[in-house]
Parts: C-alpha cells; structure tokens; sequence
C-alpha cells in the first residue's frame, strides 16, 4: 500500500501517546488504525465514516459504555 499522510486525533494531545486514532484519505476511501497497531487498518468510505460520526455525536452508542 503506498504511503499515507497519516492525521492523528486531536485528542492524543502533544505526548504522541500509543493510543491514537489516525485517518488518511486513499483514493475515494478512508483509511483508519490506532497508532499502537498501524499494520490494522480499517477502510470504510467518507459517507459511512460520516454516518459513524454523526451517530456518535447523537449518543447512538452511549449504552456501550458504562
């Protein structure tokens, strides 16, 4: 796969922890890894990324976390 520009969440702060979320864009997909495991990566497209995001923000998923 060639090279991404990587973007790292901005909710890893300045520490460059291990724990971070980090997208690039290839082609019409979107790619996704955590930075502890950059060899797994997700592929989705921007409108499912988007639906994602937006049912995050609705709490679609709050009864996930206790």
């Amino acid at each position: 796969m060639p090279r991404n520009d990587w973007q790292r969440s901005s909710f890893c702060g300045q520490g460059g922890g291990n724990n971070c979320i980090e997208i690039a864009r290839h082609g019409d997909r979107v790619l996704m890894r955590e930075s502890s495991k950059p060899d797994e990566i997700v592929v989705t497209t921007p409108a499912k990324l988007d639906a994602f995001l937006k049912g995050i923000k609705a709490g679609e998923f709050d009864h996930f976390v206790d």
